[in-house]
C-alpha cells in the first residue's frame, strides 16, 4: 500500500511539473513575439569558452533589406513559402549524411535555426531534434516570418564571438545594419555557413566567390513580392496602400 501511494504522489508531481513547464514555455514564446531573447546557450557558450560575446538587438526597421534579402538568398531561399520546414532539403542532407558520415551537411531553414539558438542547445541528437522541430512548428504559428527573420538577424553568430547583424556591421564596415550595402551584407551572409571558421575580412578568396553567388541570387529573388513582404514591409504597404 505505502509503495503504491508513493507512485501516486510521484505521478501527480509528475504532471504537474510538466504540465507548470508546457504553460512557461509557452507564455515564453508568445513574450518573445514583442521582446528580445535574453542571452542564448549559444551565446553564453561563447562567452564562457572564451570566443567572447558582442552583439547589439535592433528593430526590424533598423536593418537594411539587403541584409534580409542576403541571409534568404544564402541560407533559406524558401523562407516565404515553406512553414517551418524545407523537407526536400532535409532529405538531401540526410542521403548526403548517410554516403559521407564523416561530413555532416545540414538542411535547416531560417526558422528552425531560430528555434535552435533561441531556446536550445547546439548539437544534433535526436531528442534536441524533437524539440527544434516543436518550437519551429510554434513560432511559424505565433510570431509569423517578419519577426523571425528580426529574431534570426538578431541572435545569429557572425563571426567569432559575434552576434547579429548590427555588431557585424559595426565591426566590419564601421556603419549600422540599416546602412548595409548589397555587397557587404552578401559578405556577411557568406560566413554564415560556419563563422568561426570563413572570415569576413580579410575575406578569402573563396567568401569573395560566396558573396558574388549571393548577389546573383538576391538579384533574382528580390522582385519575388512575398519576398518583398518580409523585406520592405513598411514600403510594400505604401505602395499597396495607393493603389
Amino acid at each position: 500500500m505505502k509503495e503504491s501511494g508513493f507512485f501516486q504522489k510521484f505521478w501527480w508531481w509528475t504532471k504537474r511539473i510538466f504540465l507548470a513547464l508546457f504553460i512557461a514555455q509557452f507564455v515564453y514564446i508568445i513574450l518573445l513575439k514583442w521582446v528580445d531573447p535574453p542571452v542564448t546557450m549559444t551565446q553564453f557558450w561563447s562567452w564562457v569558452t572564451g570566443h567572447g560575446l558582442k552583439r547589439d538587438y535592433v528593430d526590424r526597421d533598423e536593418i537594411s533589406p539587403n541584409a534580409k534579402l542576403a541571409v534568404i538568398a544564402s541560407e533559406d531561399q524558401l523562407f516565404v513559402d515553406h512553414n517551418g520546414f524545407d523537407w526536400k532539403s532535409i532529405q538531401k542532407a540526410m542521403k548526403y549524411n548517410e554516403k559521407k558520415p564523416g561530413r555532416v551537411r545540414g538542411g535547416s531553414t531560417i526558422s528552425q535555426q531560430v528555434a535552435k539558438n533561441v531556446f536550445l542547445w547546439q548539437g544534433r541528437g535526436w531528442f534536441r531534434k524533437g524539440l527544434e522541430a516543436y518550437f519551429t512548428f510554434m513560432i511559424e504559428k505565433i510570431w509569423g516570418k517578419k519577426r523571425i527573420m528580426e529574431v534570426y538577424l538578431n541572435v545569429i553568430e557572425m563571426g567569432d564571438g559575434i552576434f547579429g547583424i548590427e555588431k557585424a556591421a559595426n565591426i566590419y564596415f564601421n556603419k549600422s545594419a540599416a546602412q548595409l550595402s548589397q555587397a557587404e551584407a552578401a559578405l556577411i551572409a557568406a560566413c554564415l555557413p560556419s563563422p568561426k571558421r570563413y572570415k569576413v575580412k580579410p575575406a578569402s578568396s573563396f567568401m569573395i566567390g560566396r558573396q558574388r553567388k549571393i548577389m546573383q541570387q538576391m538579384n533574382f529573388l528580390r522582385s519575388d513580392p512575398d519576398i518583398q513582404e518580409v523585406i520592405f514591409p513598411d514600403n510594400v504597404k505604401q505602395v499597396k496602400a495607393k493603389k
